[in-house]
């Protein structure tokens, strides 16, 4: 469905059409372009919120500075929308975050525009400041401005970033976009300080300037005139500054600013009620893993005084938030900051706490050297729950979580495991957090949907490092590892009706390996297929490779997974077809081998 411009918007396919407007017009543009994301993402999805609030900052920045010669940095990047509309994307633009269209986030090869790749917070001003060390080096007179959010300037990347450009004398600009939100409410005490600069009039000697940038503030973001205004004042000042901007996120969509964490990113809705449209069913539907991973932590918590749990910012969407609400003194949103999630993490569990860290695989990949460094060398019994591993769709090649199975399991002292089902992701955490676990223990799961309506099933231990066989067969045998076994499940089924039978043996740990298992296939199987929702380099595959050459088996293997390149955007669907592990790709390959 064709999306119509208005009548200024439609005229502007770059910054220089954008230029050519008066000063008084920009707030007809301002009103277009956001009238078009609402048109856009109403109908074909996406993040926000969070690009309506930078609606003025957007035109500002592109009204004043001569991009893409100077290099906008977008922190995170999912206020990004109004920026790509404006940057010679707009008729392309209902193809955002589909598959082999628009990246979600602003990505270097898809346009000179996006001057840095994001996806992760925290980033720009580092970035920035990179480009503004090498303009100076090159003697160019190119600017280098970071817009950063409140919620990623509290990760600890951001300061380290301001902390050298305040001595790097380089011609950088940092634009604070404070509206107190990330996805979630911002926490800590940096956010009661820019609510109480906000308010004071007196600013002088601030955090900001004892860092060595000139501070320039409180501006109304969403006044486009005097964004402007003070932009162009900037351009002519040297040396590192930050402009402290107020913005709303959701501005101009009321649904959207009422509840900002719910239109963080939505999916489809009707843009003239604001309803969200969600499937309706007949029959009792699975729940989402992160649901049973909420849940499933309140019974523990009842059921052992010593658990708590941590996340990094991800209390909606890992569903920490439902302990939160109900045992605020027993569970905690750090902020962005996942190298302090998990070395916070590592000083309870000294104190005799059971801690279950929740952190997307994704961002996991963040605090890799504290997990080793404060975690596995001291053998510290902590739970780390990975929410969205493996592919997760339309966020693309930053959010997929592609590598935690092959960077955990070469740490000693880790368990690895991961749930086929949600029975399992109970039984899972219910064994991490006994006495007897003294391992730190990573489990990791998928975004969206299990298989099993029902449930909410009587809790069982696991014994660690042990598979279980889920049926017999001829010839051939899949190892699987995690919520694949069900497509392999299905699979099976199918190639049953052609008179094929393979056997099928769910591993739940890809460290311990359990070897006395592997024994009993590699004796009985001669071809040997393993699937996994990670990277084929390094992953569960590899796994079994090294025990079959250790051993001295030389069975024929075919390793299904994540391929070895960078995997971007598009439906789990599209994306699992791609990488050829979806059922049709399990059934075809493994004709292939019996042929």
């Amino acid at each position: 469905m064709e999306v119509i411009a208005g009548k200024f918007l439609q005229n502007i396919n770059n910054p220089d059409d954008l230029k050519k407007l008066n000063q008084h017009e920009l707030q007809q543009v301002c009103n277009e372009l956001r009238q078009y994301i609402i048109d856009v993402v109403s109908m074909y999805g996406g993040h926000f919120a969070a690009s309506l609030g930078v609606v003025e900052l957007t035109v500002a920045l592109h009204y004043v500075y001569n991009t893409p010669y100077d290099n906008v940095i977008w922190d995170v990047g999912h206020q990004a929308y109004g920026h790509k509309i404006l940057t010679e994307r707009r008729k392309i633009f209902t193809t955002n975050r589909k598959y082999k269209g628009l990246s979600g986030f602003p990505k270097r090869s898809e346009s000179d525009y996006d001057a840095f790749g994001t996806g992760h917070s925290s980033t720009s001003i580092s970035a920035a400041l990179g480009m503004a060390i090498a303009a100076k080096y090159k003697h160019e007179n190119r600017k280098s401005i970071a817009v950063i959010g409140d919620g990623s300037l509290t990760a600890g990347m951001a300061f380290e970033a301001l902390n050298h450009a305040g001595v790097a004398n380089a011609d950088i600009l940092v634009i604070l976009n404070d509206n107190h939100i990330s996805i979630d409410p911002n926490v800590g005490a940096l956010q009661k300080y820019l609510t109480e600069l906000t308010n004071s009039k007196h600013t002088n000697n601030n955090l900001f300037e004892a860092l060595n940038f000139t501070y320039i503030g409180v501006v109304d973001g969403h006044n486009i005139i005097e964004m402007v205004k003070t932009l162009q004042e900037l351009k002519n000042i040297d040396g590192p500054k930050l402009l402290h901007i107020t913005t709303v996120k959701g501005k101009g969509y009321a649904q959207a600013e009422k509840e900002q964490t719910l239109w963080h990113s939505p999916g489809l809705f009707d843009k003239i009620t604001g309803e969200i449209y969600k499937k309706t069913y007949t029959t009792p539907q699975p729940p989402k893993y992160q649901d049973v991973f909420g849940y499933t932590m309140i019974e523990l918590a009842e059921m052992n005084d010593a658990i708590m749990g941590i996340t990094p910012a991800m209390p909606s969407g890992s569903s920490l938030k439902f302990m939160m609400d109900k045992m605020p003194h027993r569970a905690f949103d750090v902020g962005i900051c996942e190298q302090h999630a998990v070395t916070l993490s590592a000083g309870l569990a000294t104190q005799g706490i059971k801690v279950f860290c929740n952190i997307y695989s994704t961002f996991m990949q963040r605090a890799y050297d504290q997990v080793i460094h404060d975690v596995a060398i001291q053998n510290l019994p902590i739970t780390f729950c990975l929410d969205r591993a493996g592919l997760v769709g339309e966020d693309g090649a930053t959010h997929h979580g592609c590598y935690d199975i092959a960077f955990f399991r070469c740490i000693p002292n880790m368990i690895v495991a991961a749930p086929m089902n949600e029975q399992e992701l109970r039984n899972l955490m219910f064994t991490s957090q006994l006495a007897t676990t003294k391992n730190p223990f990573v489990i990791r799961y998928p975004r969206g949907e299990g298989v099993m309506p029902e449930w909410k099933t009587p809790f069982e231990e696991i014994i660690i490092g042990k598979g279980r066989k889920l049926h017999d067969g001829n010839e051939i045998a899949f190892l699987t590892l995690g919520h694949v076994g069900n497509f392999v499940q299905k699979a099976i089924q199918q190639l049953r009706e052609e008179n094929i039978f393979p056997a099928h043996f769910d591993m739940r740990f890809v460290k311990p390996l359990d070897e006395t298992l592997l024994h009993e296939v590699c004796s009985k199987y001669k071809k040997i297929i393993t699937v996994e929702d990670g990277s084929v380099k390094g992953g569960f595959g590899s796994a079994i490779t090294e025990f079959m050459a250790e051993h001295h088996y030389t069975h024929q293997i075919k390793i299904l997974g994540i391929p070895d390149k960078v995997i971007e955007q598009g439906s789990l669907k599209e994306l699992y077809q791609e990488c050829e592990y979806d059922i049709q790709s399990i059934q075809s390959i493994t004709k292939s081998m019996m042929s």
